[in-house]
């Protein structure tokens, strides 16, 4: 069950997040059912307002997605997370259902005050901060910004180095190759866990990521996001490095990376150094969709670090 509460994020860009768990008994004739589709939170869930069912005793998590995600992508983490914490995941500006105007401003900046946002109107601060990808960089420049906001921090596979502008050239490439319209969802899992260039060898799981976010239209099925926008967040963060900011961060923070993820062991073990309060962690058998593609291996590295930062009265 996931609760869709409205948020507005910079600029007023309106973003969908998602609460999970059983839902608190509101005010019926407020609520709206609406199904998300296709989602892994497919189902009846309640629409609300932000501001009305803070639940004070369980501490709060945002989950932020990466580049091309949704919140339903960290489903599994926050039913699991819900049992004992107030566990929400955002769609970010120009993702799964949050808006997606043209005119939006796709900076490192909006995308920072969005989650600001987010925590600050849904009552979930001081909250831990759990981001995949861009998600995990958006997670450690708002914990910089704002420490008051964040009391510990997940960083899922995501580099503080600069990739590079041959880096994004690539990625303007790749989404050129994409044979959309896809006829079906499952010519969708099999292009993107089979026959995309860029996989090495099969894998479903990346399959059904992508999948995730495809959206039924008149000729087939396309992304729900627009791959232009896609790009222009992207270019906001590439050509930096962003060891400055990490060093920042005071709060407790654990670098999660999958064995055959796009972050490196060194250079996770360097951002563990530069960081005040860093710890480590890897998962087997994971690429760069780590709790995607190892879900009980992701919740194993993380659950030590989650009882020490979340757990009441704990250093």
């Amino acid at each position: 069950m996931a609760r869709r509460i409205d948020v507005t994020g910079a600029g007023g860009v309106r973003l969908a997040a998602w609460e999970f768990g059983d839902p608190p008994k509101g005010d019926p004739a407020k609520a709206v059912t609406e199904p998300v589709i296709p989602s892994q939170t497919a189902g009846d869930c309640d629409r609300e307002r932000p501001g009305g069912h803070e639940d004070v005793n369980r501490p709060g998590v945002l989950l932020l997605h990466g580049l091309m995600g949704r919140a339903s992508h960290w489903a599994s983490t926050a039913r699991w997370l819900s049992e004992r914490h107030r566990a929400v995941a955002l769609d970010q500006r120009g993702h799964g259902q949050s808006e997606k105007p043209p005119e939006a401003a796709f900076t490192r900046e909006a995308y920072v005050e969005d989650a600001e946002a987010a925590l600050e109107q849904l009552g979930l601060a001081p909250a831990l901060l759990i981001g995949h990808a861009m998600g995990a960089l958006t997670a450690w420049q708002l914990a910089a910004k704002r420490p008051d906001l964040v009391s510990g921090l997940i960083v899922c596979d995501m580099r503080a180095s600069a990739l590079g502008a041959a880096s994004q050239r690539e990625w303007g490439d790749w989404f050129k190759s994409w044979p959309v319209p896809f006829a079906t969802l499952a010519d969708v899992r099999k292009w993107f866990g089979e026959d995309d260039p860029w996989v090495e060898r099969p894998n479903p799981s990346r399959g059904e990521f992508y999948a995730e976010v495809m959206q039924e239209s008149p000729d087939g099925w396309r992304p729900v996001f627009e791959p232009e926008q896609m790009l222009k967040s992207r270019e906001t963060w590439v050509y930096d490095a962003h060891w400055e900011e990490l060093a920042q961060v005071r709060c407790p923070v654990l670098v999660v990376r999958g064995l055959d993820g796009e972050l490196g062991r060194a250079e996770a073990q360097e951002m563990v150094r530069v960081l005040p309060r860093g710890e480590y962690a890897e998962v087997s058998d994971a690429g760069h969709l780590v709790h995607y593609d190892q879900p009980e291996g992701w919740r194993t590295a993380i659950e030590p670090f989650l009882d020490a930062v979340l757990t009441p009265g704990a250093p």
